[in-house]
């Protein structure tokens, strides 16, 4: 474990992860197209050093690497995460009275740490501003794409207390700065802080709020886990519990919150759920999609403290991969034993960095009874945020890598037989489900075949060499079992033409599944499956047509047109602009990377 921000970065600098950037940089669009290359190329973390007309130093790439996650979070390699909750969930005294009790003990050390404790001196309020004198100005505060709507805090530590249970909830949600003294808080519709903000605005009472910029980066990784509702318990308890030591809490300057002791910065105030709700983004976000501009409620800042010497932390989300994939992977790993708790048969899972999340999840269960593939997804769809997935492909086989998971899994999955649409939840984020918030899903039941369920297909996957010319084809590939296709569309419904029109041909055969985007998509599997998962709602953009070796599941991911009955505005892809991807590299050597 690390005491603090400043601790972590002194260690990654000893392992050499870390790089200290002496040159002057821009806090707009420039430390991000630079943190950008270094995070796609496993690069160290970076830090900032001379920010212009800025007072602090930036530090960036804190998760920037699987291993470098694991040196976060304390272990050795993230798949030992589990065996931390597996403990845990292990402590049951049973029967037997007092001797049951007692050989409990040994067990209780992994406890350790779990209760935070309060402190009545914090480093983070060495320095304070109060009311006039702050300003949100003097913070390197991002911007990291070029649509954006503003400078966004993106590693922000959001403190808020129930108002009638006085249950504490640590949330990460992203801010854009308005102006000096007030930012947007974007608590999105499913969220915790969210469902605060609407008890106060009925109760019609400020509800105070405090933000923390730094400290242990467990606790960073703490307010990102997707923790159940448990009485009495918060992501504070989650990070005591993962470094092994108390999280040492203050009592804000202007608030009666909570706030970590260790941290760089913290943010004090309120909000106000009378006042009118401020417009807030767009925002290049971790879907690697502009989400829209939207109405948020506002964040008034009463008090900044910090400590002497103060870094500020931040992190980039966009186009995989990006540093928030291996804390996806931490919570992966964190909670499959409780995932396995509830569903016995599941052996393993995971979300590709290609699905950003939600998008795509590889499930893997011990098989014993016919439809068990069907009840395990399902189970899996109805634990907290996997409520928002959106394909779910059951296995008997390994979930990762994602896409050779796919086409291991292709010869057991007969489309029509094996697929499955349903409607659920979605992301607020999802720019393509039917509706704001709400949309299909798709199940695909890759396990071996049951007598019951119909057998195995017998099918060989196959891949030609020459595939057949069509105008309206801009580039494509084949792979065992798979077609990739990205397509020109000019109409509405052009997709299912093309589809139709490739399937008549003999190059079809062997094929199980045809894919199609539009045409500035990559072939590459990683770029091709992350904009087709963005781009279709499955109940409305899947369809069962024939091909040479019998049915063929097509996935449209095209863009959605009014005349398809698609009336939300589409997004553009997050990309940095010509004029700052020039810029940089022009100063490469002087960044001295």
């Amino acid at each position: 474990m690390f005491r603090n921000l400043q601790a972590y970065l002194k260690a990654l600098e000893a392992r050499g992860e870390l790089k200290r950037i002496h040159a002057p940089v821009e806090a707009e669009l420039e430390i991000a197209e630079i943190a950008d290359r270094m995070v796609k190329q496993g690069g160290p973390a970076l830090l900032f050093e001379n920010v212009v007309g800025k007072g602090f130093p930036v530090a960036i790439g804190l998760f920037g690497t699987r291993e470098r996650t694991a040196f976060a979070l304390g272990v050795k390699d993230l798949d030992e995460l589990a065996g931390k909750v597996q403990a845990l969930l292990e402590l049951e005294p049973g029967k037997g009275g007092l001797s049951a009790l007692l050989k409990l003990l040994p067990k209780l050390s992994a406890l350790k740490g779990f209760f935070p404790r309060r402190v009545r001196t914090a480093a983070v309020q060495e320095v304070v501003w109060r009311g006039e004198a702050v300003d949100l100005s003097r913070l390197p505060v991002l911007k990291t794409w070029p649509l954006d709507g503003g400078p966004f805090l993106t590693l922000p530590l959001v403190i808020t207390k129930d108002p009638e249970t006085g249950e504490l909830n640590l949330g990460m949600y992203r801010m854009q700065v308005l102006d000096k003294r007030s930012t947007a808080m974007h608590w999105q519709l499913h969220k915790v802080g969210r469902r605060h903000y609407e008890k106060a605005r009925r109760l019609r009472k400020p509800l105070e709020v405090a933000v923390a910029l730094g400290g242990d980066p467990i606790l960073t990784y703490a307010a990102t886990a997707p923790l159940p509702p448990l009485p009495g318990v918060n992501e504070f308890h989650l990070g005591g519990f993962l470094r092994g030591r108390p999280v040492e809490l203050a009592r804000g300057v202007t608030v009666d919150l909570p706030v970590p002791a260790e941290a760089e910065f913290i943010l004090e105030g309120y909000i106000d759920p009378e006042e009118p709700l401020v417009e807030e983004g767009p925002f290049g976000d971790h879907t690697g999609f502009y989400t829209p501009k939207d109405l948020y409620p506002r964040f008034h800042v009463t008090a900044l403290t910090h400590r002497k010497g103060a870094v500020y932390p931040a992190t980039l989300v966009g186009p995989p991969p990006m540093e928030d994939a291996y804390l996806i992977e931490a919570s992966e790993r964190l909670f499959l034993p409780a995932v396995r708790l509830l569903l016995p048969e599941v052996l393993d899972y995971h979300m590709p960095p290609e699905g950003v999340a939600h998008n795509w999840v590889n499930l893997r269960i011990r098989k014993e009874y016919p439809g068990q593939a069907y009840k395990a997804a399902m189970g899996l769809l109805g634990l907290g945020q996997m409520m928002f997935a959106k394909v779910v492909l059951v296995t008997e086989g390994r979930v990762s890598p994602g896409f050779e998971a796919l086409l291991e899994a292709l010869p057991h999955l007969l489309p029509g037989r094996d697929t499955l649409f349903v409607r659920g939840p979605m992301d607020v984020l999802d720019h393509a489900s039917r509706a704001f918030a709400f949309g299909g899903k798709l199940i695909l039941d890759a396990t071996r075949k049951l007598p019951e369920e119909g057998g195995e297909a017998p099918f060989a996957p196959k891949a030609h060499p020459h595939l057949p010319e069509d105008p309206r084809v801009k580039a494509q590939r084949q792979y065992p079992g798979l077609w990739l296709v990205a397509m020109h569309k000019t109409k509405a419904h052009q997709a299912w033409e093309v589809a139709q029109s490739l399937l008549a041909t003999p190059q079809s055969e062997g094929i199980r599944l045809l894919l199609l985007a539009d045409r500035d998509t990559g072939l590459e599997p990683h770029e091709f499956f992350w904009v087709l998962l963005n781009n279709i709602d499955p109940e409305r953009d899947g369809r069962i047509l024939q091909g040479a070796s019998g049915p063929v599941l097509v996935l449209d991911g095209t863009q959605k047109l009014p005349e398809e009955g698609f009336a939300r505005a589409w997004p553009e892809k997050a990309v940095m602009s010509p004029e700052v991807k020039a810029k940089v590299d022009s100063r490469w050597a002087e960044y001295g990377l």
